[in-house]
């Protein structure tokens, strides 16, 4: 616990340095799987982005799905999302959209030599207010222990970057690219602390982010 303290405070100091009014986001995350059988499992997450540490809300994504192990370290999943976008449209006054969204995706894992490798590979489908849109989107994530034994209260290095690719108007949609540091609880839990760039076709915004990764 007391690496955990560590993290999340060092995690708030820029935060705190930034204040109410940084352009410096902060993401609230917090990813679940349940093991429903061998094959089968269900996701399920909460994301709650701030365009600021807290109290300024950007978006709110739930998420969830049931997936099969169609393969070792291959997982097929389907499901459904629900985000509620809060955009500013002048300094002062903000528009809320609604979206639902129904996805595919496929995750295949890799290890190579202490390095765990994660592609993912999700498909879209967009109902945004009155329009539906569609888009694709491809992961690769990177996982590096930083200890050669598996233990508990074990920190690890995560890495990750996201492309989104629309199929009409503005093809590219945006790219993020992560990089932070996690502590492993135990084989059902994790914490996590990063960074995150997301370059738009025009612009880009920066993220700190606190994560929570649990099975159970």
């Amino acid at each position: 616990m007391k690496y955990l303290f560590t993290i999340v405070t060092l995690s708030f100091l820029p935060m705190i340095m930034y204040g109410q009014d940084s352009n410096l986001g902060n993401w609230f995350l917090l990813f679940g799987n349940k093991q429903l059988s061998d094959k089968v499992n269900w996701h399920h997450e909460v994301q709650y982005r701030n365009y600021n540490f807290a109290g300024d809300l950007e978006q709110l994504l739930l998420r969830t799905g049931i997936g099969v192990n169609i393969a070792p370290k291959t997982n097929l999943l389907g499901g459904y999302g629900f985000i509620r976008s809060e955009n500013y449209i002048n300094a002062d006054d903000k528009i809320v959209i609604n979206e639902h969204r129904i996805f595919q995706q496929l995750i295949t894992r890799q290890q190579l030599n202490k390095v765990g490798l994660q592609h993912r590979y999700r498909f879209e489908q967009r109902f945004v207010e009155d329009d539906f849109r569609l888009r694709f989107r491809y992961f690769l994530g990177f996982s590096l222990p930083l200890s050669s034994d598996e233990r508990v209260n074990q920190f690890y290095l995560s890495a990750y970057n996201e492309i989104f690719i629309n199929t009409e108007n503005t093809i590219f949609d945006r790219n993020r690219l992560y990089g932070g540091l996690g502590l492993k609880v135990s084989d059902n839990l994790r914490f996590e602390v990063g960074y995150m760039n997301q370059f738009f076709s025009v612009g880009g915004r920066d993220q700190l982010n606190l994560v929570t990764f649990f099975n159970w």
